[in-house]
């Protein structure tokens, strides 16, 4: 098995870190069942990621049992009747005991609040490891209190929708998915439960891919918060314009929309995100306000053709990849 680095686009005027990968051992899933590696998974937080994780483990035919915990009973309650769950926990520190994986299924600020809560209640073999939109915050934070047993392995998966909540959740969600792994050390990729995790990943039909945090965080920011906030602003500025200017939405084809999809997108998740990732997307946004100068200062000569050109040869890479 070859593991990869997520490594920034040349646009992206950001280094490579230095990590040292590891060829280490290949599981499947057939090895996590039978030697019991994870015989319960604890899913703290069943809105959209936590409830897919549950369904896709149930589907890939995982063979432990599925414990979950929501503030609400009436979550907690749906999740056990579509079967994301095998039971449901009222309280984080239950839902933690005699996991052998917990997955951190929340918004970033609950993840970092969470970390050092949980980490008297799990056992000294556990894994945890958490599907947070940026990485080096939590990172460093589990640095603090997961150096070995338990071990912490940061993640995130490429993967969502627009809309939030258990409703939206499923069993596909992460089917041919990035699923960015970040782990605190270099030589934690050897370690077994790594490695049980990474197979899991790979079950539920994600690519598993190897980043450090900072380079994750640098990435995402272009690729990920950059086209949210455009996305977000987008739909602020029409609706001013609407309201103001009159400007009719009957012309809005399926372009505008397709833009605007991800402003459906809530803010208490992107809040957090904003938060612990801020100078990496002001710079992101610096850059796309110098882009859009650069447009806008072309629009009646030939130079804005350079852009179009630019803009489909990245179409055409991103096409070649999939």
């Amino acid at each position: 098995m070859l593991w990869c680095k997520v490594v920034s686009l040349r646009d992206i005027n950001t280094s490579v870190s230095s990590f040292t990968w590891r060829r280490a051992r290949v599981y499947t899933l057939e090895n996590v069942n039978s030697k019991h590696l994870f015989r319960r998974v604890a899913i703290v937080g069943l809105g959209l990621l936590g409830g897919s994780w549950g369904l896709a483990l149930k589907k890939a035919g995982f063979a432990g049992r599925i414990v979950g915990y929501a503030r609400r009973a009436e979550t907690r309650s749906q999740a056990l009747g579509e079967g994301a769950i095998d039971e449901g926990f009222a309280e984080v520190s239950e839902v933690v005991h005699s996991a052998d994986l917990v997955i951190l299924a929340t918004p970033v600020a609950v993840i970092l609040d969470h970390l050092p809560r949980l980490q008297p209640h799990l056992l000294p073999r556990a894994l945890i490891t958490d599907v947070g939109s940026t990485k080096r915050r939590i990172c460093e934070r589990a640095a603090e209190f997961y150096a070995q047993a338990p071990l912490f392995l940061g993640g995130h998966p490429m993967a969502g929708k627009e809309r939030s909540g258990l409703e939206n959740a499923d069993a596909r969600l992460f089917e041919n998915a990035r699923y960015v792994l970040t782990p605190v050390k270099p030589e934690h990729l050897d370690d077994e439960r790594v490695q049980a995790f990474r197979a899991l990943v790979a079950a539920v039909g994600a690519r598993p891919l190897i980043s450090d945090p900072a380079t994750h965080d640098r990435a995402v920011a272009y690729l990920s918060h950059l086209p949210q906030l455009l996305s977000s602003g987008l739909a602020s500025l029409i609706e001013e314009k609407h309201g103001a200017d009159n400007l009719t939405l009957e012309v809005a084809a399926s372009g505008f929309r397709d833009v605007t999809r991800l402003a459906d997108s809530p803010y208490s998740v992107w809040r957090d995100i904003c938060l612990t990732n801020t100078e990496n997307i002001q710079l992101a946004l610096d850059a796309l306000i110098q882009k859009l100068e650069s447009i806008r200062l072309h629009l009646s000569d030939r130079e804005l053709e350079r852009e179009f050109l630019a803009a489909h040869r990245l179409r055409d890479k991103l096409r070649e990849m999939n």
